[in-house]
């Protein structure tokens, strides 16, 4: 069964004696026994099951059946050169010759292509001449907030410590007068159960009495 480590800092720490701790500690493994044993921590939600549809199962089975293909997320064609219609080298067959109009397009698609190439180019030529120094500033800012944050981190628990430290220190001191102040309680309980006691037998001889009397 998993262990709960939580710990409970709001419990007080004057320790009760040996044998209260072993008689607790052991109710403690009998509730826990009861509970059949969890592979997952008691206090997690059991593992999300996910429920596909019909047809994405169905999909997802193909795929899987399937030898994996490989990744063609990024199209290359964009980066290469387009091709130029065929022409006829026979100048006496003008059946298979492009027409203007096709030689036009593939025109406007190779300057096209050859601007975004020509930009292309120009950024990463900006990119491996300054992007080392933005790449160098970029990490050293989210160190200097990495360690900002730890510090405020290291603050807190240095809080927390010391506000620990003060309540531990304070319900030690104390611990004596707790102490008292409830074998003081249990004795004034059993003392008005013993007067309560006293009155009820009171009562009775007082009834006895009076049917004797009648």
């Amino acid at each position: 069964m998993p262990s709960i480590t939580t710990i409970h800092e709001s419990l007080p720490y004057p320790a009760p004696t040996a044998s209260e701790r072993a008689a607790a500690e052991a109710l403690i493994a009998a509730e826990r026994a009861a509970v059949p044993d969890d592979p997952y921590h008691a206090l997690l939600p059991p593992p999300h099951r996910p429920a596909f549809t019909p047809a994405l199962a169905a999909e997802l089975a193909r795929v899987g059946a399937h030898p994996r293909q490989p990744l063609r997320a990024i199209d290359l064609s964009r980066y290469e050169a387009p091709e130029l219609p065929d022409v006829a080298t026979d100048s006496s067959s003008t059946a298979n010759c492009p027409s203007a109009e096709d030689l036009r397009s593939a025109l406007e698609r190779a300057y096209a292509s050859r601007a975004y190439l020509a930009q292309r180019r120009a950024h990463l030529a900006l990119l491996d001449s300054h992007g080392k120094n933005s790449w160098l500033v970029g990490n050293w800012q989210l160190e200097a907030e990495l360690a900002g944050l730890e510090a405020e981190l290291a603050a807190a628990r240095r809080d927390v410590d010391l506000v620990t430290l003060r309540r531990q220190k304070a319900q030690a001191d104390v611990a004596g007068e707790v102490a008292t102040l409830e074998e003081n309680w249990r004795r004034g309980v059993g003392r008005v159960l013993e007067t309560e006691l006293a009155a009820e037998e009171l009562r009775q001889k007082v009834l006895e009495a009076r049917r004797l009397q009648g």
